[in-house]
């Protein structure tokens, strides 16, 4: 990777995994609901100029139907859970589970393609990543478990998302997949988050996580990810996958007084190395749309 990429990389990383931590402030003012609409309809925003300048809204009217299927399991549907479970558990705890999506991809992608099979190297992988999954979860009790369950249904969200784009969305431009789930999550959310709306204006920290969530967590982030695979190949833009969690954990540490506990490194550790055996790294072709 030349420099330029590793810096592509380590950036798009800072800022998925400053999402968990904006999505925690936000929900302790915020509905999960608010907060998933402000990420979804400022990211749009931030995106809209851009589209605007590559050919407009023309382009996606073929496209509606998936788009809004996209939409649902990779924006609204995701982020939502993630607000839901962030009001329980720690940001870095649902950063460390979410990031068990690329063995479910592996898992679904076998089921959709059974020329696909798993056996050997990738197999050991899959088990060793869902030792992980389940001793983190297996380790929460009662709103906790709820809560971690949430985020395991986020990464099969994710899982079915990246299988689902990558067979409904080609010949779409990157930008055009990204601000036509975003413009439809917002639609889709609008209902439940204006129905819960705040009664009184949020403090000016959420207000600002709300914001770097949406602007950065979504539009720019979004940007960043398509440069990467147009740079360096999905191949080495599926490593974002394995700096999130652990930088989650830090800013949650550093910035929330968040526990690092040894059960959640050692979970990092199982799932990390399972995905790194499962998908092969430099071969697996695909990485999660959003976080």
């Amino acid at each position: 990777m030349t420099r330029r990429e590793i810096l592509l990389l380590l950036l798009l990383s800072a800022i998925w995994g400053g999402s968990f931590l904006f999505i925690k402030v936000g929900v302790d003012e915020l509905e999960p609901s608010v907060v998933a609409l402000s990420r979804v309809a400022i990211g749009a925003l931030v995106l809209l100029p851009l589209l605007l300048s590559r050919g407009g809204l023309g382009s996606l009217r073929s496209y509606i139907v998936p788009l809004v299927v996209l939409a649902m399991f990779n924006n609204a549907l995701p982020f939502w859970l993630f607000g839901f479970a962030e009001q329980s558990i720690s940001s870095g705890l649902t950063a460390v589970i979410q990031g068990a999506a690329p063995l479910f991809t592996v898992l679904l992608a076998t089921r959709m393609d059974r020329t696909q099979r798993v056996t050997g190297v990738r197999l050991v992988g899959i088990c060793i990543g869902f030792v992980g999954v389940v001793a983190l979860v297996g380790l929460q009790s009662g709103g906790d478990l709820v809560a971690a369950l949430a985020v395991v249904g986020v990464a099969l969200c994710y899982a079915f998302s990246v299988l689902f784009a990558g067979r409904t969305m080609r010949g779409l431009a990157a930008v055009h997949v990204s601000f036509g789930q975003l413009g439809c999550a917002t639609l889709i959310l609008l209902p439940l988050g204006f129905a819960q709306r705040p009664d009184a204006v949020p403090s000016g920290t959420v207000l600002l996580a709300m914001l770097a969530l949406g602007a950065l967590g979504s539009g720019v982030a979004y940007l960043l990810y398509f440069s990467l695979i147009a740079s360096a190949g999905a191949s080495r833009a599926i490593l974002v996958t394995y700096l999130v969690p652990a930088l989650a954990l830090i800013y949650g540490a550093v910035l929330l007084d968040e526990e690092v506990t040894i059960s959640s490194l050692i979970g990092l550790g199982l799932i990390l190395t399972g995905t790194a055996l499962a998908t092969g790294v430099a071969r697996f072709r695909a990485a999660s749309l959003a976080r």
